[in-house]
């Protein structure tokens, strides 16, 4: 691995893209810490430390999309989640409107068209967040009071707004020259990044809290550590597996005689990914548990005293039996939800037709169609099952050692899976680069000749 790393500074190509993507990356990191005018930097962070429940668990989960916690109100605040945000419902209105389906199929030009719509859409929803995201400020008072009020309320509308927009536009700018003229996925890089940013944190909140006898009132002791290590590894392995898995489907080509020889003939075969929806099942079911938990906390408020308020409130905690259970069939419905809609069985059946290709013992056409849906069904099963344990662990841990988000997000959930597949996304494209020159890379061993990491390359 060692020469693998020295070989990966020899390439003049590969040096430079690897450097200007560390630039890319320094200048977020830099530009996360440039806060919003006007904005009281110290109530934030005061109250951001304060908060707790359904809203603490909001703010870092909004905290994984944005690079960095809601505690510090800068230009980057909200990241490149409106970016994300509009990339998915391109993504899904594609599949339903014939206009948006015509510029796919036209090519590059046709998603180059997409994507500037996808540009627009982000601004449009930058501008409504960042709104939401002022008044909230204002009418929590963490704005200085003379831009509270009067003519200087109108100038923190402005600057905050403005600000806010052009943070997420430049984020968006600076992963398109990623993709450009770096190495690895742009976006997912940058929101792998502020997750990996927090790892420090996270350890030294457990090493302040360690004793090896549990004195003065620390939470961990030895056996908690060795846990938490434990799970790590084991964790990290199982989201490389159910990231990595395949189900290939053996793909026959026709043969083809032409005067005294014949072509075609080879057998391929058609890789079906486990998790083919990714970690968007674990977004949207997050996204809606959250909810829940924040109307309950305040019906508790308003109706004080009711049972049947204090009943849902309890079991729609973090840790609860009925919270769990739910946070997993919204996962495996929305795995579902989402393999229906990228997935196109009959498309993939009349293009292998039309390429003289079939899979052996089944008619090409609707017969090989609905086998195709079979399997894609039967596998989403396994997938989700992976995607349902992987996502609740952080839960289990948290409420079983009294671990606080920042450190139990480590073990599993959104973050985790972004960081896993990002990051064998990012390898793969340095050991491909690599083997082109003759070079050994990272997971090749023996000239070349070792085991290597398979399977499509993917973003968060």
């Amino acid at each position: 691995m060692l020469q693998a790393f020295i070989n990966m500074w020899r390439v003049q190509e590969l040096r430079n893209k690897l450097l200007f993507t560390i630039g890319m990356l320094a200048i977020y990191r830099v530009g996360f810490y440039i806060p919003l005018p006007a904005v009281d930097q110290s109530a934030l962070a005061e109250w951001a430390q304060d908060v707790s429940g359904a809203a603490g668990n909001l703010i870092a989960y909004v905290g994984i999309f944005t690079g960095g916690a809601l505690g510090q109100s800068t230009i980057f605040g909200l990241g490149v989640m409106p970016y994300i945000s509009a990339a998915i419902i391109f993504q899904l209105l594609v599949t339903v409107i014939p206009s948006l389906q015509q510029l796919q199929k036209e090519g590059p030009a046709g998603r180059q068209k997409i994507q500037e719509y996808t540009r627009y859409a982000t601004v449009g929803l930058c501008l409504v967040q960042a709104t939401f995201w002022l008044s909230f400020m204002l009418r929590s008072q963490l704005v200085y009071s003379e831009y509270a009020q009067g003519g200087g309320a109108w100038l923190f509308w402005i600057c905050g707004i403005t600000g806010l927009t052009a943070g997420t536009v430049f984020l968006m700018w600076l992963g398109e020259q990623v993709d450009k003229y770096g190495i690895g996925n742009g976006v997912s890089l940058i929101i792998t990044a502020g997750i990996i940013a927090k790892m420090p944190t996270a350890v030294q909140e457990v090493a302040n809290g360690f004793s090896v006898s549990r004195a003065d009132d620390k939470p961990y002791g030895v056996d908690t550590v060795v846990f938490l290590t434990a799970a790590f590894v084991f964790v990290v392995a199982g989201s490389i597996v159910i990231t990595q898995g395949q189900r290939r489907i053996p793909i026959q080509q026709a043969k083809h005689t032409r005067g005294r020889r014949v072509y075609g003939g080879q057998r391929s075969y058609l890789p079906l990914r486990v998790n083919h929806g990714g970690v968007m099942p674990i977004i949207f079911a997050s996204s809606l548990m959250i909810f829940p938990s924040m109307i309950l906390g305040y019906l508790s408020g308003v109706f004080q005293g009711s049972a049947v308020v204090d009943f849902l409130s309890t079991n729609f905690r973090m840790d609860s039996y009925l919270y769990v259970l739910l946070y997993i069939g919204l996962i495996y419905f929305f795995a579902y939800f989402w393999t229906t809609v990228q997935f196109q069985p009959k498309e993939m059946a009349t293009q292998l037709r039309d390429h003289g290709s079939f899979i052996p013992g089944l008619r090409p056409g609707p017969r090989t169609a609905d086998y195709l849906e079979t399997v894609m069904e039967r596998i989403t099963y396994v997938g989700a099952g992976f995607l349902a344990i992987i996502a609740v662990i952080p839960t289990l841990v948290a409420g079983t050692f009294g671990l606080s988000f920042m450190v139990s997000s480590f073990l599993g959930g959104t973050g985790l899976l972004i960081v896993v597949s990002v990051m064998l996304d990012f390898i793969q494209r340095i050991e491909a680069s690599l083997l082109m020159r003759n070079y050994d890379g990272f997971l090749s061993s023996g000239g070349g000749k070792g085991p290597r990491i398979r399977g499509a390359r993917h973003g968060a």
